[in-house]
């Protein structure tokens, strides 16, 4: 058998894995040859023999910079692991010590999310100048995909759809809260369901149409008027410091919000569902070290977390 691994591991260099490691992490030729400190020429040069090492064009051109092929983010998931493996082995560390290692870790989730984690990450971080944090924003039904194609390395979402090779972990509860700005709509508190109906809506929906309320409102024959909408709970926060608007939230972001924004959070008058947010990641990462430790980080800055 060590014949064989000999014969195979001639027709390769071992560093030219490295360079797709980090085309896979750059998704540009451009960055990836800054990051290994390689000229470009040498970048584009390795890419070619990556190509015809594995017979796929392995990234595609975009306005953006490259994109992996499917057989890229196949190999992707076997590559990356075994690296890991390798630079222990050759460095004589199985740990992963944030202190001292320089890496950036991306993470999948939305922005209501972001709102509530990130605060609390950035201060976890604030004493490892080698550790940057990066988000990219993703729902739970895009965060399972964007996993596998590598572009983040932990996803963090509502229920997210995943498939049997990834691997979740539940983080928190939360559920729904409104708010309002008290000094343009002097509303009392709780909400009563008359004013919730008399008062005009921001919407917040990823098509920007309708949302959970609109449902449970047309389960009781109800409905309410939606002034505007948008994508974004953070643009939505926003617009209620100059509108007389009220706005439904996940409690996470909601809390965060009325702090920042001076707004008022009170209970829905109508039954809104719970729900549990979930931390995501593919099965290939499950023991790594530095995966772990982000993990325990993420688990840390929940709401919940100690």
């Amino acid at each position: 058998m060590i014949d064989i691994y000999e014969t195979e591991f001639r027709k390769a260099d071992l560093n030219l894995l490295v360079v797709f490691a980090a085309l896979m992490r750059e998704r540009s030729v451009t960055r990836a040859a800054a990051a290994l400190h390689l000229s470009q020429g040498a970048t584009s040069a390795a890419l070619g023999r990556l190509r015809g090492l594995f017979d796929d064009e392995l990234f595609t051109r975009t306005r953006g910079g490259i994109e992996p092929t499917p057989r890229a983010v196949e190999l992707a998931r076997r590559i990356e692991p075994a690296l890991g493996l390798i630079h222990g082995a050759v460095t004589d560390r199985d740990r992963f010590d944030a202190a001292t290692t320089r890496r950036t870790f991306t993470l999948g989730m939305s922005d209501d999310l972001e709102a509530a984690l990130m605060p609390r990450l950035l201060n976890a971080t604030a004493a490892l100048p080698g550790i940057r944090l990066a988000v990219r924003q993703a729902s739970r039904n895009t965060v399972a995909d964007m996993i596998d194609r590598g572009e983040v390395d932990l996803g963090v979402a509502a229920a997210p759809v995943h498939r049997a090779d990834h691997r979740s972990r539940d983080l928190f509860a939360s559920g729904y809260t409104c708010l309002f700005n008290p000094r343009l709509l002097p509303l009392r508190t709780p909400l009563t369901l008359d004013d919730f109906l008399a008062h005009p809506h921001l919407l917040i929906s990823y098509d920007g149409r309708r949302g959970i309320v609109d449902d449970l409102l047309e389960a009781r024959g109800l409905d309410r008027r939606v002034l505007a909408s948008t994508t974004h709970f953070a643009g939505a926060a926003l617009q209620l410091a100059t509108l007389p608007v009220l706005a439904t939230f996940p409690t996470h972001a909601a809390t965060v919000y009325a702090d920042l924004l001076d707004l008022t959070a009170t209970v829905p008058p109508i039954p809104m569902p719970q729900y549990t947010v979930t931390s995501i990641w593919h099965e290939t990462l499950t023991d790594d070290p530095a995966h772990l430790w982000l993990r325990r980080l993420v688990e840390e800055a929940t709401p919940s977390g100690s």
